[in-house]
């Protein structure tokens, strides 16, 4: 199970880092010392965040591919991260951008990765 499990985890806590990494300085400049950095400022801290989003992703793939001995093809694990890519951007953006209203068209999009999963484990 553990062996399942854990590439998954780490494809999760990879994705916190990077959707923070790529969207959370779109929430950041509220706060005031942050609306004053430049864009290179910006690239550097985002880049910071990147290294921990890697630092569970090399691991999770690594772990996770069948070559290794993992579970998993490469396919498989591209998918899964693409749909928990989707997962955690629709928990981040309901919780941090109040604005951004998440629609039945996004919902129906989820769907569809869901079946690309589905499709892309099927034997």
């Amino acid at each position: 199970m553990k062996r399942y499990l854990l590439p998954v985890l780490l494809l999760i806590v990879s994705n916190i880092f990077m959707i923070i990494a790529w969207y959370g300085h779109l929430k950041f400049s509220e706060w005031k010392w942050f609306s004053k950095l430049g864009m290179f400022s910006i690239i550097v801290i985002s880049w910071g965040l990147a290294f921990f989003e890697y630092c569970f992703q090399v691991p999770a793939n690594k772990m996770g591919f069948s070559e290794n001995g993992g579970p998993y093809s490469l396919w498989q694990l591209k998918v899964m991260q693409e749909v928990i890519t989707l997962v955690v951007f629709a928990v981040f953006s309901v919780i941090a951008f109040k604005g951004e209203t998440l629609r039945w068209n996004h919902l129906i999009g989820g769907v569809f990765l869901v079946l690309a999963v589905y499709f892309i484990f099927k034997k």
